[in-house]
């Protein structure tokens, strides 16, 4: 079988506070994405990485990090689109034609681990979409438009969805397809397969595997390291 992986870095980091996009500030002085780009490298089960980054990021991201840290499974690099849906599908439309399954993460989740990949890829040549979540741990509230508590779902069926999300690369293919057709724009990818009727099945990561947002994030990430790296 051959996997791709793709890898979206093409954010801005609004809620961050800076231009820099995100995957780019540094982490005990190691750009954010080096660490999310080393993860996948080291998988021995993976063909290629395409990287999907703003075109004005493309420069940049070759010289200062995939050429700078020797990153040969990064096949292609190429611009993302106005949301990420779009990027996601930009990367798609770029994996190697040989591909059967397609890993789809967030560049800003630095800290994914080689068991949950590994688990990840086997489910999904079972169930052809496979998505990486962790149980809830908060107790979680629907409100109305006036911010006033309309039910409160039982947490013990809630899982909190992460990345990466791995499928059949027809089926996810054939949903962003779908999706564009219909102008919708969902906030995962495992969405754009549940429209299609297609089951996905959730397996359990890490709590540890969080997406860099806020400032607040890259001090949980310095410690992370700490306890990685010690």
């Amino acid at each position: 079988m051959f996997i791709s992986a793709i890898v979206v870095a093409a954010g801005k980091g609004r809620r961050m506070g800076t231009k820099l996009n995100k995957v780019f500030l540094k982490l005990n002085g190691k750009p954010v994405l080096y660490y999310t780009l080393n993860a996948f490298e080291k998988l021995s089960e993976l063909d290629e990485i395409v990287l999907v980054v703003s075109n004005d990021d493309i420069d940049y991201c070759r010289r200062e990090i995939v050429d700078k840290y020797d990153f040969k499974k990064v096949k292609r690099i190429v611009a993302g689109g106005m949301e990420r849906q779009e990027s996601v599908f930009n990367g798609l439309k770029a994996v190697d034609s040989r591909c059967d399954i397609v890993m789809i993460h967030d560049g800003a989740r630095p800290f994914i681990d080689k068991t949950t990949l590994k688990k990840g890829i086997e489910e999904s040549k079972v169930y052809s979409a496979v998505g990486i979540a962790v149980p809830v741990k908060d107790t979680i509230k629907v409100v109305d438009d006036d911010n006033f508590v309309v039910a409160t779902p039982d947490r013990t069926n809630l899982m909190a969805i992460q990345t990466p999300q791995i499928f059949d690369y027809k089926l996810i293919y054939d949903a962003h397809l779908k999706a564009m057709e219909d102008g919708f724009l969902g906030t995962d990818d495992t969405v754009l397969v549940e429209r299609l009727g297609h089951k996905v099945k959730l397996v359990e990561g890490s709590y540890r595997n969080i997406k860099i947002t806020t400032p607040e994030d890259l001090i949980i990430s310095e410690a992370f390291l700490k306890t990685i790296y010690q």
